[in-house]
């Protein structure tokens, strides 16, 4: 199965801000990046989106009807949610540094949490009969989803870039998976 992975354009919110699963649109407009976006993609491909509205705005542009799926949402990041990083309390952030797949910020969720219900979406949609998808989602479910691929160890996740607006290319095979390109605009 081909997967058209889309991380969300630009948000409308400060620079410095934890924002994870807070619903905030986007800074730029929907339309603009899905028409750029759609000369990416297979004509007729079917498209799934995270609920949240900076993914939904650009999915609604991309296809007439995408399926919505809770599992691509953002990590919950608790009480954390709409605060500057640097607002947040020392010793709960460098156990959240030291130990990025368990910690679970208060009220939150964990990146394995994450993970798990990620892949769950993925296991069903390559259970089904489609050869392709387009998935738009967040740098945090995409940045699980790659580092669990490519075994990239918890320490070294802050160093995969998913850049807003980028489409990255896996083909995921029944035990295999091939990653043909990375955050391509």
């Amino acid at each position: 199965m081909e997967l058209f992975l889309i991380r969300h354009p630009e948000p409308a919110v400060p620079e410095g801000i934890c924002y994870g699963r807070s619903d905030i649109g986007l800074a730029g407009d929907a339309g603009t990046e899905a028409a750029r976006l759609r000369g990416m993609l297979p004509a007729g491909i079917p498209v799934y989106t995270s609920p949240l509205l900076r993914c939904r705005s650009v999915a609604e542009q991309l296809s007439p009807a995408p399926a919505v799926d809770a599992r691509l949402v953002e990590m919950h990041f608790g009480e954390w949610e709409m605060r500057r990083w640097d607002e947040i309390e020392k010793a709960a952030f460098d156990a959240w540094v030291a130990d990025i797949l368990n910690f679970a910020p208060p009220g939150g969720e964990s990146a394995a949490a994450m993970l798990s219900r990620s892949l769950a979406f993925l296991d069903e949609l390559r259970a089904g009969e489609a050869p392709a998808a387009a998935v738009v989602t967040h740098g945090g479910v995409l940045r699980v989803l790659f580092a669990h691929w490519l075994e990239v160890p918890p320490r070294r996740w802050p160093r995969l870039t998913i850049e807003f607006g980028a489409v990255s290319k896996v083909v995921l095979g029944r035990k295999d998976l091939r990653v043909e390109y990375l955050n391509r605009k």
